[in-house]
């Protein structure tokens, strides 16, 4: 303790007072110099227990900080006493409680970024793998040319898949990340679902299915239009996929007080029960799903969603279809 420069200066200042008092004190009577120095020693001793108990308090912080920068945020150095120490203490212990929950939350960040790159490497392995034969078939000089020509589309095809599966991981990183500015200005709902539409009337043709559009010329919201549309038109896809030849769909918009609700349902085969809990998990496959099918589409229109303070919800049942609520509200609830 002694050690420390401003102990010194204390100690020497408290001995220079106590002898000037003390030599004060053999002016008067010698009674009063006993006087002097008995309350002298009083207070130096009692100066020097509270001093050596304050150091041992900062010697405990310290060792404390030392456990955290070590990684040991289980500590809990709080007291119920009132003082600046104590105050100290608690400041100390709602840091150390952040800093845990923020390692907690890179430690999660960690282990999504390395089921992503796995999840990743996986889907990218069927179509890479699919490529490598066909190309090897194509180097074959005795390969017919109607061959030729069925094998050089389907790597188009699987160059297609895989520009997609990247261009969507990478919207979806960004989404997560934060990274993304979603707008908040009006958004004309009739308006929003013609852009919807327009890019899937060629699948619903080709599979003869009827669509059915309902709701007022007027209904609007606060939103993003762009990845609004990207959101909707993975779910719109999703319907026609599961919607057998002839089958219909319906998309029904509606404005209230408290919200904008468009639902997109369809007379599919519906959501197996077991499988609605995880419908909007990226890479996610449900006995129903199509073999072509990569499991981000929902995963995506999920996340542009609630990321604009909108909520998604599904409602399923086998063999009568399927419906995706969407809620995008006037205030954040």
């Amino acid at each position: 303790m002694l050690r420390n420069r401003e102990i010194r200066m204390y100690v020497l200042s408290l001995f220079v007072i106590v002898s000037l008092a003390v030599g004060a004190a053999l002016f008067i009577s010698i009674e009063a110099t006993l006087l002097v120095a008995i309350l002298s020693f009083v207070f130096m001793a009692v100066t020097y227990r509270f001093t050596v108990w304050r150091y041992r308090e900062i010697e405990q912080l310290s060792s404390y900080l030392q456990e955290i920068s070590n990684g040991n945020y289980k500590l809990d150095v709080r007291d119920n006493r009132e003082g600046e120490l104590s105050l100290l203490k608690s400041q100390i212990y709602k840091v150390t409680k952040m800093l845990s929950e923020q390692g907690t939350y890179l430690e999660e960040d960690k282990q999504k970024l390395t089921d992503a790159i796995s999840d990743i490497s996986h889907q990218l392995k069927t179509p890479l793998t699919s490529m490598t034969v066909m190309a090897d078939l194509l180097s074959d000089p005795r390969l017919s040319d109607d061959k030729r020509q069925e094998f050089t589309h389907n790597v188009q095809v699987q160059l297609e898949r895989m520009e997609w599966l990247v261009s969507s991981l990478l919207k979806l990183s960004k989404i997560d990340a934060g990274t993304i500015q979603f707008k908040r200005e009006p958004v004309s709902v009739p308006v929003l679902v013609q852009a919807v539409t327009k890019p899937m009337l060629v699948p619903i043709d080709i599979k003869m299915q009827r669509l059915q559009i309902t709701g007022e010329r007027d209904v609007t919201f606060e939103g993003d239009v762009k990845w609004t549309t990207e959101a909707l038109i993975n779910i719109l896809k999703n319907c026609v996929e599961h919607t057998p030849e002839e089958g219909e769909l319906f998309i029904e918009f509606s404005e209230n007080t408290l919200y904008t609700e468009i639902v997109i349902r369809d007379t599919g085969s519906g959501i197996a029960k077991q499988d609605v809990p995880y419908i909007f998990q990226r890479f996610y496959k449900g006995v129903n799903a199509n073999d072509d099918s990569v499991g981000i589409g929902l995963a995506m229109a999920h996340s542009i969603i609630t990321s604009q303070q909108g909520e998604l919800t599904v409602r399923s049942e086998r063999g009568v279809g399927t419906a995706f609520q969407i809620r995008f509200y006037k205030a954040i609830v």
